[in-house]
């Protein structure tokens, strides 16, 4: 549950921080092996670069690479906090006298995230050349001509659903939570639950009881069982416009 956890909670995270990682991959494209002042600056500042790339790529430019980046994410995470999580809740970082012990905790820290890091290497590669790809006018090095899917590829459906379903099962996980709990809990002679008073009560006592992972109980049970569901139903419904649009209108 660690790893699920770890890399569920990196990837939900990933979805709005991938477009500052396509700004900074360009910028520090910018200008290599270059003295300064011999190259053309198409990205200012931060700012001026989220402008220039959805003006001249399109506003989606600013989520390239998403789909190796999320898997990065889950694999880097899910093995670097997971791990980690693992050997703490094994007792193996506390000394005789219950402690954390600093060193042990350094160091397994330190191992984790290398071997994280050095597994999610190869696909960090790709999501780097994804997001590097630019309209010729603001293209910064080299520019590989990766394409994951081709166009209108039921693959590229599927991507597409798979990292929907990530973010439906974060968003989702906290209220189906609750409704399994507002419809078994007791009730009086009139019906009236015992327990909660609605669902905000029930998110707060939930939240105040069990912590923000009392949430996200049955996560992985629910991505296995919503995950599929919304991955299907998108793809469905995707292929279903398809032929639609190809022979009927």
């Amino acid at each position: 549950m660690d790893f699920l956890m770890s890399g569920l909670a990196a990837c939900g995270a990933c979805l709005f921080t991938n477009p500052l990682e396509v700004v900074k991959t360009r910028m520090q494209l910018q200008g290599e092996l270059q003295s300064p002042g011999t190259y053309q600056r198409h990205y200012k500042n931060v700012f001026h670069a989220f402008i220039t790339i959805g003006k001249v790529d399109g506003l989606a430019a600013l989520q390239k690479g998403l789909a190796p980046a999320l898997l990065y994410q889950f694999l880097m995470n899910g093995i670097r906090l997971g791990t980690y999580g693992l050997v703490e809740a094994g007792g193996y970082l506390h000394t005789a006298e219950g402690t954390v012990n600093p060193a042990l905790s350094a160091a397994t820290g330190a191992l984790t995230g290398i071997t994280g890091a050095y597994l999610g290497s190869p696909i960090y590669m790709v999501k780097t050349h994804l997001q590097a790809q630019a309209a010729s006018e603001i293209a910064v090095g080299h520019q590989y001509k990766h394409q994951i899917f081709p166009p209108q590829s039921w693959k590229l459906t599927l991507a597409a659903s798979m990292v929907s379903s990530i973010a439906v099962v974060l968003a989702m996980t906290p209220f189906d939570v609750v409704s399994t709990r507002l419809y078994n809990q007791p009730t009086d002679a009139q019906g009236k639950g015992l327990m909660y008073r609605g669902i905000l009560d029930a998110l707060l006592q939930t939240a105040r009881t069990e912590g923000i992972f009392g949430m996200y109980k049955g996560i992985g049970a629910s991505y296995f069982r919503l995950g599929p569901h919304t991955i299907l139903s998108l793809f469905f419904w995707d292929q279903l416009r398809i032929l639609y649009y190809t022979y009927i209108k």
